[in-house]
């Protein structure tokens, strides 16, 4: 098993991208720190991955708090005495036109999408540079890359997400940590629950597969980056849209 006995934190577990990287890394014999700001979702996919014969914990975590953060990266060294995965998979949507955008939506998802990242980071990396080797791996979004109508706020964080990506890699990659990206494109997830079905089957006719990406999909990568496997990739965003962007 390519993860196996890897200690890995994913947060915004609960559901979505997030809660299929769980089962995912479970499959592959990692220990799995799940973390949500909603514990029972969490809590539930914590008994699904014991179902694989992994260890996993739940933890419920605010990502814009970093007091929690902290609380529960000292709990997992206190346990497992290392850290070898962060996946910073927290994240939300706000969206409105720019002229109609409000503060409270700009902060919301510059807090979770961005400073969370920063939080988590920041909090596993002394771990990891002790122990002289680790993987933090970013969501960051097609709308990242190249913007998307109604989203100045996400594609603003997602931009910074990669920033924080190549910035870290340079800094970190010497100490023996590798930092990643994924941008996906339009993934089938909660995420899209407030999208019409018209809008919805528009996007997916922009797709040159035709169909949205599965959370599995993402979650697949998020397993061979952490893995191994992929111990020469450092500093990379890999797109993960179906063609979207050709």
């Amino acid at each position: 098993m390519r993860l196996s006995g890897k200690v890995a934190i994913i947060t915004g577990a609960g559901q979505g991208i997030g809660a299929a990287t769980a089962f995912k890394f479970a499959q592959e014999k990692a220990v799995v720190i799940a973390c949500d700001i909603d514990f029972d979702s969490v809590a539930t996919v914590v008994h699904i991955c014991r179902q694989t014969g992994t260890e996993a914990s739940a933890f419920a975590v605010d990502v814009t708090k970093r007091e929690q953060v902290d609380e529960m990266v000292a709990k997992v060294l206190d346990t497992y005495g290392r850290i070898d995965v962060v996946v910073n998979n927290a994240g939300i949507t706000r969206d409105a036109r720019l002229q109609k955008m409000t503060l409270q939506q700009f902060d919301d998802v510059i807090d979770v999408n961005l400073r969370g990242v920063f939080h988590t980071a920041q909090a596993v990396v002394d771990a990891m540079i002790e122990q002289g080797s680790g993987v933090i791996l970013n969501a960051s979004s097609v709308v990242g890359i190249y913007g998307n109508y109604g989203q100045t706020n996400y594609a603003a964080a997602k931009f910074g997400v990669i920033g924080f990506t190549k910035t870290w890699s340079r800094e970190l990659g010497p100490k023996g940590i590798r930092v990643n990206a994924v941008a996906p494109g339009f993934i089938d997830t909660p995420i899209l629950s407030t999208i019409p079905k018209d809008v919805l089957s528009k996007m997916q006719k922009q797709v040159p597969l035709r169909r949205l990406g599965k959370p599995e999909e993402i979650a697949n990568i998020y397993a061979f980056l952490a893995s191994d496997e992929a111990s020469y990739v450092n500093g990379a965003v890999i797109e993960a849209t179906g063609g979207l962007t050709l």
